[in-house]
């Protein structure tokens, strides 16, 4: 029998659990710490007592910036083994969670076997599985049914769920004054919006909150607080209704970890250059310094076929100013079920965002495998390229693709290389183009 329900408990009673000696071995930061951190809130160790293959990853301030895959069975797409695919790709990768959004028939099956391979934290938002977990229409569905989903869930193993309860009645309030360009995107947010429009009742979610919340406790699952309300576009962003969700769950933060129960606070979706800054001091202030999990942010509206790219480019911005969590997007976004190359563009984009976000803001040791690209690229070493290079599969096939005369130097170049032009004058040889022919 453990000491301690949750991290957040073990770090307030002074006691070093196995997760986070793991976790202050991967930051290299002190246990004493980490552990204050996470007594404190501005940092989260998701791991559910029942996640036998977890290893553990810290999200929050001063750790490195994390990203998350989305994954899932959809109706119009019912290919286990694609998503199982998926799911190795993202850990050869290094994803550092990976969440199961299914929305078709019982997602327990694909669930189980999700969580008994991953070495990744694994996410949820059970109001996409209670449709189909429960074989009821969103009409028939009762309160208390909703939270017999999120127990599921919790029993299973999952490590960290989406919770939609900041929209409740004030802040759909809000959002019906705002007159917003695209409305309500969240999925799990628009189920919620209709459940409470067609029965008139409070959201389930907010007005069972503390049964909510002893779920979390029994499982160690890590809440997260969904924002139903995110900004479906740049002309949305930052509105009353995003706002007024976002106070909610300040409120919502403080109430978990009164019981305990780990937070992270989920962000924006679209927003503009100019305004992602100033939002994430925003929520670090409302929320208390919990950490902020943001999709994108998408700078534009204007790339189907790209977002993965506005989205590297919001979510390196976001992170540098406070941001612990980016979730993926890929180049399928708003278009279809991403296959396994739109994964795999959309996880290299948000880690490039997230390394690039650690440099900027200083984690220690981020720079370092820079540097030893840097040193590679100065002694032309192809070889030790590729081996620090994010995918080195693709950069070795981009290279060999259009092989050089030269094997020092690559194609685009040549000879007149301009490091091989360098290195050969400080060596003191002479550079001879054309009698070199």
């Amino acid at each position: 029998m453990r000491e301690y329900a949750t991290q957040m408990e073990a770090a307030r009673k002074g006691i070093v659990t196995n997760e986070m000696e793991i976790v202050a071995g991967k930051e290299n930061i002190d246990i004493n710490l980490l552990m204050k951190k996470i007594a404190e809130g501005k940092v989260v160790i998701p791991a559910n007592i029942n996640h036998k293959s977890l290893s553990p990853e810290g999200i929050g301030e001063g750790l490195k910036t994390k990203i998350n895959v989305n994954l899932g069975i959809s109706g119009d797409k019912k290919d286990y083994d694609l998503e199982m695919s998926k799911v190795k790709m993202a850990l050869d990768f290094g994803a550092e969670a990976i969440m199961d959004l299914s929305n078709y028939g019982k997602t327990n099956k694909f669930r189980e076997k999700l969580i008994d391979v991953s070495t990744a934290m694994i996410g949820t938002v059970p109001m996409y599985d209670a449709i189909g977990y429960l074989e009821k229409d969103l009409l028939e569905i009762k309160a208390e049914d909703f939270l017999k989903v999120v127990e599921a869930h919790a029993a299973q193993g999952v490590d960290f769920q989406t919770i939609h309860a900041g929209i409740n009645k004030r802040a759909i309030e809000a959002f019906k004054r705002s007159g917003r360009r695209m409305n309500i995107v969240s999925r799990g947010g628009s189920l919620l919006f209709a459940w409470m429009e067609m029965t008139g009742n409070e959201n389930p979610f907010y007005e069972h909150y503390d049964e909510v919340l002893e779920i979390f406790r029994k499982y160690d699952v890590t809440i997260s607080l969904g924002d139903a309300l995110r900004p479906g576009c740049i002309d949305d962003s930052t509105d009353a209704g995003q706002i007024s969700e976002l106070i909610e769950l300040g409120n919502l933060t403080k109430r978990a970890w009164e019981k305990d129960v780990q937070v992270m606070v989920e962000g924006p979706g679209h927003m503009a250059l100019n305004e992602i800054a100033a939002n994430m001091k925003l929520q670090k202030r409302i929320c208390h310094g919990a950490p902020f999990y943001v999709l994108g942010p998408l700078v534009t509206d204007i790339a189907p076929g790209y977002d993965h790219i506005t989205s590297a480019i919001g979510g390196a911005i976001a992170a540098s100013n406070g941001a612990d969590f980016l979730c993926y997007v890929t180049p399928a976004e708003h278009l279809r079920l991403p296959d396994e190359n739109d994964v795999k563009e959309g996880i290299i984009a948000s880690k490039i965002a997230a390394h690039a976000a650690d440099i900027a803001k200083g984690i220690e040791g981020a720079r370092d495998i820079d540097n030893k690209m840097s040193d590679a690229r100065h002694k032309l070493d192809w070889e030790e390229m590729f081996k620090y290079a994010l995918d080195s599969e693709k950069a070795r096939s981009y290279y060999e693709s259009v092989p050089p005369e030269e094997r020092h130097t690559c194609s685009m170049c040549g000879k007149m290389c301009a490091v091989r032009t360098t290195n050969m004058i400080l060596e003191g040889k002479k550079v001879e183009f054309c009698s070199e022919k």
